[in-house]
């Protein structure tokens, strides 16, 4: 599904990103944590062709995503609320979305009621923008929209972020059903080791820009987690 080569971002003569080779199949759901600054959102920033490698390539399904447009059909994701059309309401949003699927009334609220219980009766009906949501609430909105056109590939950047415990949980096992019954491939990043351990099935931990770790998730995953960011 996504295939990296060579990849490197150079600021102001620091490298902040620098993968000889990262790959990741149809259909597997993987974590990416690392402490702030390792470089997380400006991979994944490079992968969406927001910002420019200053070396090397991202290929989804083989087509280099500088070159093509063709991966943005079936790609999700939400990294900030920059992401959002934030004076638009939600409803409006979520229409626009879908407009640019070929998404009908009917499909939109269809694909909506997987959402309800993380949305928790705040998102809809509100009547009001999207700027003028908590910045949890909007994290809502937007995992919703990336989702909305079942993907097959998800990208989320810190999406428990800004989130009360009890929709940290709702979000996490909406993932898992995500993952486990539209089969997407999901690229997640987050600083919850326990939530990121729970859906994905694989973690690549990132230092400085570089990989230092790429495992299975086990049942001593998230000790082995612990140790590492602590010692």
């Amino acid at each position: 599904m996504l295939t990296i080569t060579n990849l490197q971002k150079i600021y102001n003569g620091t490298t902040v990103v620098n993968l000889p080779a990262l790959s990741i199949k149809a259909g597997e759901s993987v974590g990416l944590v690392g402490n702030n600054g390792a470089g997380k959102t400006t991979l994944f920033r490079m992968i969406l062709d927001l910002i420019r490698p200053s070396k090397g390539e991202v290929y989804a399904k083989d087509i280099n995503v500088m070159e093509s447009d063709a991966w943005k059909t079936y790609t999700g994701s939400y990294l900030d609320e920059g992401f959002l059309i934030d004076y638009l309401t939600t409803e409006e949003y979520f229409k626009f979305i879908g407009d640019l699927h070929g998404l009908s009334d009917g499909d939109i609220t269809e694909r909506l009621q997987p959402f309800m219980d993380l949305f928790n009766g705040e998102i809809l009906n509100q009547r009001k923008y999207i700027r003028d949501f908590s910045k949890g609430n909007q994290k809502k909105i937007g995992v919703a929209a990336a989702a909305l056109s079942n993907p097959e590939l998800l990208i989320l950047d810190e999406p428990f972020a800004n989130l009360d415990p009890s929709s940290q949980i709702r979000l996490k096992n909406l993932l898992k059903n995500l993952r486990e019954h539209k089969h997407m491939t999901m690229l997640i990043s987050s600083h919850d080791l326990s939530h990121v351990i729970d859906v994905c099935e694989r973690i690549v931990i990132l230092e400085k820009g570089q990989v230092v770790q790429d495992m299975q998730t086990n049942e001593n995953t998230l000790h082995e987690l612990e140790t590492y960011f602590t010692v």
